[in-house]
């Protein structure tokens, strides 16, 4: 089926359908987490505050700012202004990368401190910061798969949209794509504070 008769309704549908069994997946780690923090919350505060705030803050503007770029680049492509969406999904991507490497140095500090699951050190300071740590990896690591996976999906999108394969006409994959992204974003505004803000 060629792009100008697919169905578009079918396709932003299916979207929306994949995105509620992705909100499923992360309210379970998300449940799994409060029972977690029910059991040790003192432990869980402690734990929160070897958490490196800084990397977590500049990480949730840079998700918020890609957001805003990206909610742009829909707009400009309905309006018909291909380079400015070109350039405006170019910097959601540079975004994207922007807070993997960050992720990359906090986890790359934190792994040095002997601070990571079956680590030694990690074990020593008892179960309730163990469990914390682990929840942390392992939600913060699915969720720079899909900063990954999204800042990827954008870039395919680019690419079509500059050969004209994604029009003001047809921006069902680039709206899609939006979706996807705000998805990545809200994921991250509840992460946030429940590892890095505990009091």
């Amino acid at each position: 089926m060629s792009i100008e008769h697919r169905d578009d309704t079918g396709a932003r549908f299916g979207m929306w359908l994949f995105l509620y069994t992705e909100v499923i997946l992360f309210s379970g780690l998300f449940i799994l987490y409060a029972v977690s923090l029910f059991n040790y919350p003192d432990e869980f505060a402690q734990a929160s505050h070897k958490l490196n705030i800084y990397f977590g803050t500049v990480n949730t503007l840079v998700l918020l700012t890609s957001s805003l770029t990206i909610a742009l680049a829909v707009s400009a492509l309905q309006m018909g202004r291909k380079k400015q969406t070109l350039t405006l999904c170019w910097i959601t991507i540079g975004l994207a990368l922007v807070f993997l490497i960050n992720k990359y140095f906090e986890w790359s500090a934190e792994i040095g401190h002997g601070i990571y699951p079956g680590s030694e050190h990690l074990a020593e300071m008892g179960p309730g910061i163990t469990v914390f740590f682990n929840l942390y990896y392992f939600t913060a690591g699915l969720h720079g798969l899909h900063v990954l996976i999204g800042g990827t999906l954008i870039g395919v999108v680019a690419v079509l949209t500059a050969k004209d394969r994604v029009t003001s006409d047809r921006y069902t994959l680039l709206e899609n794509s939006a979706l996807y992204w705000h998805l990545v974003d809200l994921v991250w505004i509840f992460l946030f504070p429940l590892y890095y803000l505990i009091l």
